[in-house]
């Protein structure tokens, strides 16, 4: 119960952080004025980004809205599923959640644009993004790094319980 009251909080945050920066960006910069933010790594362009990641579906917001409420559906079910017994699958949606809730947020009241400003300067080709576009990553990371670790401990598994079969097996491969 505790986990589900911080993740809460830390959405919370996170929503608070991401709509106050986009606020911030909107009310004190003209679209597409930029300045250093911390030289050489990161400025700030504020620009509006019709688009999903990359700017691709540019101009359809009905179907990133509702590609965005399926892909909520699905944390909010992996929460429920797998989310009170596993910790690394219980941060990954949360934050991916309420990221996605961030972005759907400036879908709705914004007139279909996402507000983003944070750009790579040592990367010029990389896209802007914004405070929840960060947790996004950071929550699919750490899905990827759940997989990741689940597999590998599933082959140590497999390999420690039958050694000489998975052995055979290999040699078998290399035969074909």
């Amino acid at each position: 119960m505790i986990s589900y009251i911080l993740a809460l909080i830390v959405g919370a945050v996170v929503l608070a952080v991401d709509q106050y920066t986009k606020y911030f960006i909107m009310t004190n910069f003209e679209l597409g004025q930029g300045t250093d933010f911390i030289k050489g790594i990161i400025d700030i362009v504020y620009i509006h980004n019709k688009g999903g990641a990359w700017g691709i579906l540019e101009g359809h917001t009905w179907g990133l809205l509702a590609m965005t409420v399926v892909i909520m559906l699905v944390c909010i079910a992996l929460l429920f599923k797998w989310g009170a017994n596993n910790k690394l699958i219980f941060w990954a949606m949360s934050l991916v959640l309420f990221g996605g809730i961030g972005n759907l947020i400036d879908r709705i009241f914004r007139d279909g644009n996402v507000v983003d400003f944070l750009h790579f300067e040592f990367w010029p080709t990389f896209p802007v993004f914004n405070v929840a576009d960060c947790a996004i990553v950071i929550g699919v990371a750490l899905l990827i790094l759940y997989f990741t670790v689940d597999t590998v401990k599933e082959l140590k598994s497999k390999m420690s319980a039958n050694p000489i079969k998975v052995a055979e097996n290999d040699n078998t491969d290399k035969n074909v």
